[in-house]
């Protein structure tokens, strides 16, 4: 039997109840929520990758923030009130790949996971799951998506310690370290950095990189409301720091769909301010619920 490294149970916060987007409230708010059949705005999930952290870099050391990768399947949505627990499987030594799994409270599984480092990461978790997705027929809210597509421009994105992340991120960093389940002094202070720089907390990395992503006007068909269902953050020439200018470049790789969402995959990368060298990289799998869009055909929600 593997040896198992467990975190402590956290309560994480859901900071997301005013998060708009195609100019309506997110699934994170709780009458958007209830519309649809959930009983609240759950949190959402990159806020689970926090947990992580300590768990990681006590194994992998510094290296883990310049080259980690995780990859992630969520499984069971956490709402406010519950509490956590991360575990990872401790790596023989020197290996370079593990598993990582979240539960409950109740022992509910909120997420499965790889975690590697780099730059051989070898498969991921979601590199697996890509090579089984079931095909997207006839897709609805999608219809005008395409693999190969690309975003319209690149985008440049900074995160400063106060900056309010906008309509999909109504926070700012400051905001966020005040309840964030693993804080950590390098987050906010450059002198407690070993990159004498403050770093973007892992959860936060997804916020970086996805806050402006309505700039890369990809035709998902509106009013709909999508989750997060797969999410992979990868460093190549990490960490990235708070308020470092980046340029983000997106694609779409994959366009799936289930019995009650259309999924398409945006792999997002994250090169440096001159836009030449790559230093990170997310893969997000964003599920649209069917039912959430009124002209979604009935007899295909049936």
């Amino acid at each position: 039997m593997s040896d198992i490294l467990k975190g402590p149970l956290r309560s994480p916060v859901n900071m997301l109840t005013e998060q708009k987007y195609g100019g309506h409230k997110s699934l994170h708010d709780d009458a958007e929520a209830a519309r649809l059949g959930i009983k609240a705005g759950p949190i959402e999930g990159p806020t689970h990758f926090q947990q992580f952290v300590p768990l990681l870099a006590g194994v992998w050391g510094n290296v883990w923030f310049e080259q980690g990768c995780f990859s992630c399947h969520f499984l069971n949505m956490v709402f406010d009130g519950e509490k956590v627990r991360a575990e990872i499987d401790r790596p023989a030594p020197g290996a370079t790949r593990t598993q990582a799994r979240a539960f409950k409270e109740d022992g509910t599984p909120v997420l499965e996971a790889s975690a590697t480092l780099g730059p051989d990461h070898g498969e991921t978790l979601l590199e697996g799951r890509m090579k089984t997705l079931r095909p997207a027929n006839d897709l609805v809210i999608l219809a005008d998506m395409k693999v190969g597509m690309q975003g319209a421009s690149q985008e440049r994105v900074r995160m400063g310690p106060d900056q309010n992340m906008g309509d999909l991120y109504p926070f700012s960093l400051a905001e966020k370290l005040k309840v964030i389940t693993e804080n950590n002094p390098m987050y906010s202070e450059a002198s407690a950095s070993p990159w004498g720089r403050a770093v973007v907390p892992l959860e936060m990395v997804s916020v970086l990189a996805n806050y402006s992503s309505h700039g890369a006007r990809f035709p998902v068909k509106h009013p709909s409301i999508g989750l997060f269902a797969d999410l992979e953050i990868r460093m190549i020439a990490g960490p990235l720091f708070v308020g470092e200018e980046y340029v983000l470049r997106r694609e779409v790789v994959a366009l799936s769909e289930s019995r009650r969402a259309e999924n398409y995959w945006i792999r997002t990368r994250i090169f440096d301010a001159s836009g030449q060298k790559q230093v990170a990289e997310m893969l997000l799998n964003h599920g649209v619920m069917k039912a959430s869009y009124p002209a979604y055909p009935k007899e295909r929600l049936a």
